[in-house]
């Protein structure tokens, strides 16, 4: 679901059992070193946001921040609240399942809407 668009980046959430967004740029660079500066600047601003937003509201164990886009050759990050009883914990969330998870993603939507009013 998309949170959040302007003319430079968008926002979508991810389908998990924690807290995980997604900023894409809106015009399709393979490479962060290929993003114009404005976009990059853009890119880093939001990473705050979200990151400090997640640890305040969530207060997690950990915040993961990824940009692989091996299968999506398309600039975009992954910002993720990662807890010791999520399931996957202290691998990525494409590692080994480690356990059968006891954190229950919770307030999400609320989540959203206060981080919303942030961006």
């Amino acid at each position: 679901m998309r949170i959040y668009e302007d003319d430079l980046v968008y926002i979508e959430t991810e389908e998990s059992e924690i807290p995980w967004l997604k900023i894409f740029t809106r015009e399709p660079y393979k490479e962060f070193s290929q993003t114009p500066a404005n976009v990059k600047e853009k890119i880093w601003q939001l990473l705050d946001t979200i990151e400090k937003e997640m640890l305040s509201f969530y207060t997690p164990d950990k915040i993961n921040i990824v940009s692989f886009g091996n299968y999506v050759p398309h600039v975009h990050f992954h910002i993720m609240a990662r807890f010791k009883n999520d399931s996957f914990f202290p691998e990525p969330m494409w590692g080994k399942k480690q356990r059968e998870g006891t954190y229950r993603l919770t307030d999400f939507d609320t989540f959203i809407k206060r981080l919303q009013q942030q961006l």
